[in-house]
């Protein structure tokens, strides 16, 4: 059987980086694929209920793995990015972990042209 086998874990680098307390630069990084957990347990955290903003926050402290040289990328890490690679972050998880519906290829009946399809997941229409 073969063994099928999909990166969970996606490189990146900051367009500004984190600028650490000694002044070093921290660009490199890399994000995990988020589970379940990373994002259901932030829903109880005290700093979500208060600022549903903060979710971001803590989704990204969880996914995050490193951060250049940073031994750990905690919540204050990710609070004091600049908005430019929050923003980037941000669109990254959201693109790593998009659910792409699944497709079959499908063949026209009057001209046999063959496409491919999207096939909705169950109760879309």
């Amino acid at each position: 059987m073969a063994n099928s086998f999909f990166e969970t874990n996606v490189q990146f680098d900051l367009p500004k980086g984190y600028i650490d307390k000694n002044g070093d630069l921290h660009k490199h990084g890399v994000m995990r694929l988020a589970n379940a957990a990373d994002e259901i347990i932030p829903l109880n955290d005290p700093r979500v209920k208060m600022n549903p903003g903060y979710l971001s926050i803590l989704l990204l402290e969880r996914v995050i793995t490193e951060l250049g040289t940073l031994k750990k990328v905690d919540a204050h890490v990710i609070e004091s990015l600049f908005t430019a690679d929050m923003a980037y972050l941000q669109d990254l998880y959201q693109k790593i972990n998009a659910i792409e519906p699944p497709q079959m290829t499908v063949q026209c009946p009057k001209c046999s042209g063959k496409f491919v399809v999207d096939i909705p997941f169950f109760g879309e229409a």
